[in-house]
């Protein structure tokens, strides 16, 4: 199939990533490609080339100083996204047709939900956080919104549910491959970006508390955040910081853990950290918030009431001793690449099927 995929500009889709949805967007891409599909991905600056990117026009309009002056002024940021966005979304208005047999959104932009009527393809856009204003109005710009939804779980699906009551869910995938199992047995590990939502101050309290050493990875998007929350607690004993991480070294440092504390203090949408933990064997221990209850079971992790620390360090040694074999195998039966690229490309060829 000839497929566009449309990720979002802000970072760019390579390595190491700024995030799960980057690195989502690259195993899609790749995988597609590896399957010997056409892919062209519109992505931002410094994304991977071998994944056939066209880049995103993110050239920064030359504002004069009494503009920059208006009180209506918006980020600069805004304005190349928007104005990128724009410009692509007229493009495949003109051009979809003779090269493309699906489009798929993971951009989280809402110009390509509300352009999506002047595409003579099918649209599909993946559904990667809660509702934000700018999508839902974007949903809602005609009667019948022409796209189709997917969310990356059923707890992302019902909290879209009162504009999209039929989303397809398609849970992400982890490559099985690159995410292999390691010896464990070593410190705890958290990783993911450092910023509050995503509570890594949480899991250094629960590791002290429980007597475990403990690793912390990626990369510090928050800085304050970092310098406030997470350098002070640096000074406690057997808690250190190992840097941002490529995908290879990070899946050496998961799998080597001997648990993985995931600490989110908002309801994760997916929660792909868990995803990569249990490809690695590496059992979690986590607070049960968003997706993550749809992730674990008792025989590869242990879910308590989100933000109790205390709860967390009692549940750390009885997770690290479940079986690494199952928490593998979870993660092959559940949470593989494979099986969401099989649905997505499904999808696709369902759509691709049927008239605009």
């Amino acid at each position: 199939m000839r497929i566009g995929i449309i990720a979002a500009a802000r970072f760019p889709i390579a390595e190491p990533f700024a995030g799960g949805l980057e690195a989502h967007v690259w195993d899609l891409a790749d995988r597609l490609r590896r399957q010997d599909h056409d892919v062209t991905l519109f992505a931002g600056p410094g994304s991977d080339p071998r994944l056939g990117v066209e880049l995103l026009d993110l050239r920064r309009p030359a504002l004069s100083d009494a503009a920059r002056a208006d009180v209506s002024m918006t980020a600069p940021e805004w304005l190349d996204e928007h104005h990128a966005y724009l410009q692509l979304m007229v493009r495949l208005a003109r051009t979809a047709a003779d090269d493309f047999d699906v489009i798929h959104n993971h951009s989280l932009h809402h110009l390509p939900i509300a352009m999506a009527s002047t595409l003579p393809v099918p649209i599909v856009s993946t559904l990667h956080t809660p509702p934000t204003p700018w999508l839902e109005s974007a949903i809602q710009v005609q009667d019948t919104c022409p796209v189709t939804f997917v969310a990356v779980s059923a707890h992302t699906a019902a909290a879209w549910s009162h504009l999209i009551p039929d989303a397809h869910v398609i849970h992400n995938g982890v490559d099985v491959h690159r995410w292999r199992p390691g010896s464990g047995g070593g410190p705890a590990v958290w990783f993911g970006r450092l910023v509050p939502e995503k509570g890594a101050h949480l899991a250094i309290d629960a590791a002290v508390l429980a007597g475990r050493e403990l690793r912390l990875a990626g990369p510090i998007s928050d800085r304050t955040y970092f310098e406030q929350e997470i350098r002070p607690r640096l000074t406690q004993p057997g808690i250190e910081y190992v840097g941002h991480r490529t995908q290879a070294q990070l899946a050496e440092l998961v799998g080597d853990a001997s648990v993985a504390l995931v600490t989110p203090c908002w309801d994760e949408p997916y929660g792909l950290v868990v995803a990569e933990a249990l490809a690695c064997g590496t059992p979690v221990a986590a607070f049960a918030r968003g997706a993550l209850p749809e992730l674990l079971d008792d025989a590869c992790g242990r879910l308590v009431e989100p933000g109790d620390v205390r709860a967390l360090a009692a549940a750390v040694d009885d997770a690290a001793q479940l079986s690494r074999a199952a928490a593998r195998r979870h993660a092959v039966e559940e949470c593989s690449l494979e099986t969401m690229v099989g649905r997505y490309v499904e999808l696709y060829g369902t759509l691709a099927l049927t008239p605009v």
